[in-house]
């Protein structure tokens, strides 16, 4: 679609601002940092049966809530904070994605206490070669890409996961280019993925504990 200052994007990004801005300067640019990648995974979660537009606008409060997905930080987090985040009105009031948020970060922590990067794991599943959509029908809620690393990381603990938001995630990442042909931010964001140094996992180290801090 044609916006006013003359760009051609992607349907769902010309209207509202906050879809504007997501689109244009985030969504499919690649993400390589293991806190970032926690952070998508975690609000693509919460998206769940829920509009994005929402996890935008209260996107400040659930870094605020979640202390900007640090790991750590997360997974330290207990019962009593989980009564206390089921009162915060910026963010997602569902108990079940909370938990969830709270085991993702605790399974982040587990991984790279032995070595490894969650970047590197999803960068591991990047399709090797995706079709250009053309039109919004093109565009599929999942492909066999994100039914591996769905599987991958719900094996290391994680949770609300499923191939539809990990797919979802793996868009938002820069995983997949899924904007449109046409679309006039397209050949950014493949320049920036073109350039992109894909993480690589390290090499494990054996020994090392994997309990992550609040596991019990």
């Amino acid at each position: 679609m044609l916006g006013e200052d003359g760009l051609r994007r992607c349907p769902w990004g010309v209207n509202p601002l906050e879809y504007r801005r997501y689109h244009d300067q985030e969504w499919g640019r690649p993400v390589a940092d293991d806190q970032k990648v926690l952070e998508k995974l975690c609000l693509e979660g919460f998206q769940s049966g829920l509009s994005w537009l929402t996890i935008l606008r209260k996107r400040d409060s659930f870094r605020r809530a979640f202390l900007d997905f640090d790991a750590a930080a997360v997974a330290a987090l207990g019962e009593v904070d989980v009564q206390r985040l089921l009162l915060d009105a910026g963010i997602v009031r569902h108990r079940g994605k909370i938990l969830a948020a709270i085991d993702n970060a605790r399974a982040t922590v587990r991984l790279l206490a032995s070595g490894g990067s969650l970047a590197a794991l999803c960068w591991g599943y990047e399709p090797r070669q995706a079709p250009i959509p053309v039109t919004t029908d093109d565009l599929v809620a999942s492909t066999d890409e994100s039914t591996a690393l769905s599987r991958a990381l719900r094996q290391l603990g994680f949770r609300f996961v499923g191939p539809t938001t990990v797919h979802a995630a793996m868009q938002s990442l820069g995983m997949v280019n899924d904007h449109l042909a046409d679309c006039s931010i397209r050949a950014a964001v493949e320049a920036e993925r073109n350039r992109f140094s894909r993480p690589a996992a390290a090499r494990p180290r054996p020994g090392r504990a994997l309990k992550a801090a609040g596991d019990g």
